[in-house]
């Protein structure tokens, strides 16, 4: 059962997601709140395994919220569903730690497939804003900012971690590496969870970054 936590300044948003995710028999609807601040007030009473975020919203935005979140519990996995397909956006997002971006409007079966994936390991991004994220990538490969890791923990990284570092910034899912690499997916698991650590890296996004600008191909 997938615990999520929906977050959006909009009741009848609110509302509404958790009627469509309460047809889903994976998925439990554990809080409903509207804005960043009763975010972090929620996670400390129950958990959530993944939480939709909405960008704008009174007292402390999403944006700021995920910063947050990732700070405090790095495995909880955060969408971004938001109306707002700006750069900025995108951007902060993704480097505070979010695992998906998608817009308002999919459809139910977009939304239970984004939160599945997102829970077992997986990225999401919207194909209307894909293509800007792979531009803001490529940008950031080509431009002075670079993610901070650990340089000892990095000249560490095995031939078989660098593989899977690789298949990361191709923005591939363990089980879609799994499948290019011939390993299982626990294997997966087990070599990221070894180079966050190496790397000293929060999550898998700043890796995905990372690995754009430093992963030799394999």
């Amino acid at each position: 059962m997938i615990k999520v936590l929906i977050a959006d300044d909009q009741k009848l948003i609110r509302e509404s997601l958790k009627i469509v995710l309460d047809t889903y028999q994976d998925i439990q609807v554990i809080d409903t709140v509207g804005d960043g601040k009763q975010v972090l007030e929620s996670i400390e009473e129950q958990e959530p395994d993944v939480i939709l975020m909405d960008i704008r919203m009174p007292n402390m935005d999403g944006t700021v919220s995920t910063k947050l979140v990732k700070q405090s519990y790095p495995h909880i996995k955060i969408i971004i569903l938001t109306t707002f397909d700006d750069d900025d956006f995108i951007f902060s997002a993704l480097k505070y730690g979010a695992s998906g971006y998608i817009l308002k409007g999919v459809s139910p079966t977009e939304l239970h497939d984004a939160i599945t994936t997102v829970y077992n390991g997986g990225s999401m991004i919207n194909p209307n804003i894909a293509a800007k994220v792979v531009k803001l990538f490529s940008k950031m490969a080509q431009s002075d900012f670079e993610i901070d890791v650990d340089k000892e923990g990095a000249a560490l990284i095995t031939d078989a971690e660098w593989r899977v570092i690789y298949q990361v910034g191709r923005g591939l899912s363990n089980k879609e590496i799994s499948q290019e690499l011939f390993l299982s997916e626990g294997t997966v698991r087990n070599h990221l969870s070894h180079i966050l650590s190496k790397l000293n890296l929060r999550d898998r996004t700043q890796l995905a970054i990372w690995a754009v600008q430093n992963a030799p191909r394999k």
